[in-house]
């Protein structure tokens, strides 16, 4: 079991873990899992960590799958490397004991599974986006986490939207990689994971 990170002393706790920064919290409570979209954009923005909101250091980790590969970015915000471990310990898509994606990731992040009818409330839209809809009910995928130096860390933003970030590029040069949890690749996936690593490696 791995203790709270200090950098994380400060956060609060639901269940005994730590909520992560970047998390919706839903009429008091922390949903897991569901991002609250203003702090994950403000955390990409400034170069936040999604776990204890502080400013990213000299190294960061990015959580790359498979599409993300194929996508030339990861949608989620970096993590401190003192704060990846906590995460990839108690995180049950990173642990495997999540083995498949939710069916409908809203719903499940609220009390009971019922959809939210508080119009103040700010809640993601009860349709799933399209990352989303893609995954439900899907097998979970292949997780690792690549070190980046910050100084390389670029945004990649939908044309026109400067203020809205789709995630951070993977298009830069990886000091490290660790494998979260495994998954069964199709050939293409396995084809460019190999090629990835390929690259990684011939990296100084």
């Amino acid at each position: 079991m791995h203790t709270i990170p200090q950098r994380c002393a400060h956060r609060p706790l639901a269940g005994g873990l730590v909520v992560p920064w970047v998390s919706l919290i839903h009429d008091g409570h922390a949903a897991f899992g569901s991002l609250d979209a203003e702090r994950a954009r403000t955390t990409f923005l400034h170069g936040l960590c999604q776990i204890c909101g502080q400013p990213l250091d000299v190294r960061c980790f990015v959580i790359v799958r498979p599409a993300d590969v194929v996508q030339g970015h990861s949608p989620e915000p970096a993590l401190h490397p003192e704060c990846l471990p906590y995460t990839a310990a108690h995180c049950p898509m990173l642990t495997g004991t999540a083995t498949h994606y939710r069916q409908h990731p809203v719903l499940a992040s609220h009390p009971a599974g019922r959809p939210c009818t508080n119009p103040s409330c700010p809640c993601p839209s009860p349709a799933p986006d399209q990352g989303h809809a893609a995954r439900s009910g899907q097998p979970a995928d292949r997780y690792e986490a690549w070190m980046i130096h910050t100084r390389t860390y670029r945004l990649v933003f939908p044309p026109g939207q400067p203020d809205a970030p789709r995630g951070i590029s993977l298009d830069v040069p990886v000091l490290r990689t660790r494998v979260l949890r495994t998954a069964h690749l199709t050939a293409e996936q396995e084809r460019l994971m190999a090629l990835m690593h390929d690259l990684l490696d011939g990296t100084p």
